[in-house]
Formats: structure tokens, C-alpha cells, sequence
């Protein structure tokens, strides 16, 4: 069976009769679980980490600014190398690099457990990133090659699924570790969940020829990349605290600019560049990119401002505020692959920019809530925004998937990726940039005072705009196909469904 399909000849692939492989299931979804542990591993691990970084302060005797670097240094290495990883994914093997990163994630995950020292810490955590980001280039593509185009939206929902489980497991099972056997332990969980996954994504995603087998590797670009967008990300999660006016912040923006053009020069001249720039003349590529980016922006402002609303204003535990702050993962989680399916009968612009739109409608609603709103209405304003995330995902990530070719699915999984993890960074941003200018011109205080509120709506406001673009880039992305059945009847040998 390997050995027919490395013998395939190049193009397209047709969608080929299910291959039962264990159990009687096929092969397809057991793919679909080994892919999935390993994002429900690396959801948990962020979740967990953001959980205890109070208690791993303390027990290092270190000050908030080094505290802030086991984060930071995480989601720069992996933002900056996902495009790195996706292109070497899409020229050695999706399977191969996936495994490998898989093995420096787990392998790190333990030394980290082990670190005597917070700047040891700090430095293993870069080495974890660098397998995160071998993981989640290569994950979507492999879901892409293994299942049909019908099934595609399913896929990546399921996988969406994985994920917001690991998000909401994530603070519960870390405080238990914590509490039971110390913050090392959080750290430890990955050996043995990950050599599972490890195990069973070695014997069920297939070994199949690199789409873009021969094709060279583009070293400056993957450089002027990764050290343009550190640089970015650094000045925007850091340029409040440095001041924006700052010679570190100007000089870090400046550098980010530089490097950015050159990596941008650099791609429309290399003959097989990194970042095949021609993907984002497709306007339902483009258009999911910068729809995903709104949407990251957005519920990564919801992540950093609404505790501070729950436990700072409110006074809650943080016991109750994280069960409040669950209940959107929870239905993100259920929603997703249900609109993932809908979305390969109907296409997905339909669910994507409803999703966008009720997401909208969520901020400017999360925005009008008052001084002694109730746990249900602070529920459902938190479900709204995890249902219209759940609507919108999967099939935005289908149809951006569905419209590179075999040989950039990699990459085109990366620029997902860096979208997300780009949006992180601009939402907290953002976010905390129009909260903190407010707070200081109500003259409130992060706590209970008349400022905070008028803060909150402000930011939220602001916010709600963000949303709003991203619906309009998703109304306008043009025809949206479904993927059943996987070609139109008419159109030509080749065509890929959005």
C-alpha cells in the first residue's frame, strides 16, 4: 500500500475507496486521534503553564518581568518558525517533521519539569516551541491528506474540538498537579500522553512522497521571517510596559519593518521561496487569513481582559471565575465540528461570516455588562462568543486549506498558525492599550472603581470593530463551494473545492 503511493503520479489526488486498517475502523480516523492527542497535549500545556506562572515566580524567587519570558519566549519561537516548518513539511514529509517535533516537545516538556533554574527554564521552554511548531505546521495538512475534501470541514472541527478541550481541561488538571505534586508535574503529564501519540502517529498517518519532493529551501527567507515577526511580537506585547516612544520599542519596530520588507523582497524573488506569496492572490485564502487573524484578536482580548472583570472588579475566586471562563471552551468544543460538517455540504462563507457576525454581536454585548451582572448572564454573553468562534473556525480553516495546492498544504497550515498566534499577541495588545489609556483618562484603577467599567466598554468597543472586518473579509471572499461532492461536475480535473 506505501509503496502504491509513493508511486502515484503527481497532481491532485482522487479520493480513494476507505482503508479499514485496525479494528476494523479506517485509517482515516485513527489519523484524525493521533492528530488530535497531540493537539489536546498542546492546548493543555499552554493552559496549564498560564495557570501556575504565580507559583513557578515563587518558586524560582523571581520578578514578574523573567516570569513574563517563560511565556513570551514560547510564543515567539513558535510563531516565528511555523512557516520554516510547514515549507520544510511541505518538501521532506509532513509525517517525518510532525514526528520529530512531536519527540523535541515531549523530550524538552520533561527537562522543563527538571529545570533547576528559571533561565534554564526559560531556555528549554525555546526548545519546546520548536517541536510546538513543527506540530502545528504539519497537523493540518496531514488531516487534509487524510481524509477527503467532503470531510474536510469535519476534520479540522474534530481537530477544533481537541483543542478547546485542552484549553478548558487545561487550568483545572494544572491546579490539581500543582497542588498534589508541584508545578513540575504539569510538565511531566506530556511523557506519557505524548508517547502515545507519538506511537499512534507513527503507525497510522501513511508514508506518502513529499508534494514538493526537490525543491530548495529558502534559508533567508526563513531568517528575515522569523527575526522580523520576534521583533514584532516582542514591541507589541511589550511596548505598553517599555512606552511606545521608547528607544527599545522604536528600535524593535524599526527592525521589524526592515526585516519584514526584506523577507517580502527576498520571497517575489527566489525562484521556491518560503512563503509562496501568489497563495494570497486567491481571495478565499486571503480572505480566511485575515478573517482567522480578527477572530484571534478577539478572543485572546476576551482571555486577557474578562479575568481581570471577574476577579479584580467582581472579587471573585479564581476557582469560580475559571468555571464561568470554561463555559465558552465547552461549546466551542461542540459547535465546531458540527459547523465543520455543514460547512462541506453548504460551503463555508455562509457559516463563516455568520460566525464572525455573532461574534461581533458578542463584544459589543460583553461590552454593556454592568457591576452586579449575574453568573448567567456573564455565562451566556461567554457562550455566545464560544459559539460564534465554534461556527466560524472550522470551516474558515477548511476553506483556506482547500485552496492550496498539494504542495503548499504545509505552508498554507502554517499561515493558519501564525495568524492565530499573531492575533494572540494583537488582541492582548490591543486590548490592554485601550483598557490602560481609558482606565487612566476615567481615572479608574485595575479593581473595583467607577473607571474600570467605562474601560472595559471602550476596549471591547474597539474590539467589536476588529470582529467586524474580519466579517466583511469572509462575506467578500467569493464563491464558497461545498466540498460534497468533492468536485463539481463540471468543473475541470484539478479544481480544489472552498
Amino acid at each position: 500500500m506505501e509503496s502504491e503511493r509513493q508511486a502515484a503520479p503527481k497532481g491532485p489526488p482522487r479520493e480513494a475507496p476507505p482503508e479499514v486498517w485496525w479494528l476494523g475502523i479506517d485509517r482515516k480516523w485513527w489519523v484524525l486521534a493521533a492528530v488530535g492527542v497531540g493537539t489536546f497535549m498542546s492546548a493543555l500545556n499552554g493552559s496549564v503553564v498560564n495557570t501556575v506562572l504565580s507559583i513557578i515566580m515563587r518558586s524560582y524567587g523571581i520578578d514578574l518581568a523573567t516570569t513574563e519570558w517563560i511565556v513570551m519566549v514560547y510564543l515567539v519561537v513558535v510563531s516565528g518558525l511555523l512557516l520554516t516548518f510547514g515549507r520544510l513539511g511541505d518538501m521532506i514529509g509532513h509525517k517525518r517533521v510532525y514526528l520529530l517535533g512531536f519527540a523535541i516537545f515531549v523530550a524538552s516538556s520533561v527537562l522543563c519539569g527538571l529545570a533547576p533554574t528559571a533561565a534554564i527554564l526559560i531556555v528549554v521552554r525555546a526548545v519546546q516551541a520548536v517541536g510546538s511548531a513543527m506540530v502545528l505546521a504539519n497537523s493540518p495538512a496531514i488531516l487534509t491528506a487524510a481524509f477527503p475534501a467532503r470531510q474536510r470541514g469535519q476534520a479540522l472541527g474534530m481537530q477544533g474540538t481537541f483543542t478547546y478541550l485542552g484549553l478548558m481541561v487545561g487550568p483545572a488538571l494544572g491546579g490539581y498537579l500543582t497542588n498534589q505534586f508541584g508545578w513540575q508535574a504539569i510538565f511531566f503529564i506530556s511523557l506519557p500522553i505524548g508517547l502515545f501519540a507519538i506511537g499512534l502517529a507513527y503507525a497510522a498517518i501513511a508514508n506518502v512522497r513529499p508534494p514538493a519532493h526537490g525543491e530548495r529551501f529558502d534559508p533567508a527567507g526563513a531568517i528575515t521571517f522569523l527575526g522580523g515577526l520576534s521583533a514584532l511580537l516582542l514591541v507589541m506585547s511589550h511596548g505598553e510596559d517599555w512606552g511606545w516612544t521608547s528607544a527599545l520599542s522604536l528600535g524593535l519596530l524599526t527592525l521589524a519593518i526592515v526585516l519584514l520588507g526584506a523577507f517580502l523582497r527576498v520571497e517575489l524573488t527566489v525562484p521556491q521561496p518560503m512563503l509562496d506569496l501568489s497563495l494570497f492572490r486567491v481571495h478565499v485564502f486571503s480572505a480566511a487569513t485575515v478573517s482567522a487573524l480578527m477572530n484571534y484578536i478577539c478572543l485572546y482580548a476576551v482571555t486577557f481582559l474578562v479575568p481581570f472583570y471577574l476577579i479584580q472588579f467582581r472579587g471573585l475566586d479564581p476557582g469560580h471565575a475559571g468555571l464561568l471562563l470554561s463555559s465558552q471552551a465547552l461549546i466551542m468544543a461542540i459547535s465546531a465540528p458540527l459547523s465543520g460538517t455543514l460547512s462541506d455540504r453548504i460551503g463555508s462563507r455562509l457559516p463563516s461570516t455568520l460566525g464572525m457576525a455573532l461574534l461581533t454581536a458578542s463584544m459589543v454585548w460583553l461590552a454593556t455588562t454592568s457591576a452586579t451582572a449575574s453568573d448567567l448572564e456573564i455565562t451566556a454573553r461567554l457562550m455566545l462568543i464560544g459559539l460564534a468562534t465554534g461556527i466560524f473556525a472550522s470551516p474558515n480553516s477548511s476553506a483556506l486549506m482547500g485552496t492550496a495546492p498539494r504542495q503548499r498544504q504545509g505552508v498554507a497550515a502554517a499561515v493558519l498558525a501564525a495568524a492565530r498566534n499573531t492575533g494572540m499577541v494583537l488582541g492582548v495588545a490591543l486590548a490592554g492599550a485601550v483598557f490602560g489609556a481609558s482606565l487612566a483618562a476615567y481615572g479608574g484603577t485595575i479593581g473595583p472603581s467607577p473607571g474600570f467599567l467605562p474601560a472595559f466598554r471602550d476596549a471591547f468597543l474597539v474590539v467589536a470593530v476588529c470582529s467586524a472586518i474580519g466579517a466583511v473579509a469572509s462575506l467578500a471572499r467569493g464563491p464558497h463551494a461545498a466540498t460534497t461532492p468533492a468536485r463539481p461536475p463540471h468543473a475541470p480535473p484539478g479544481a480544489r473545492s472552498q
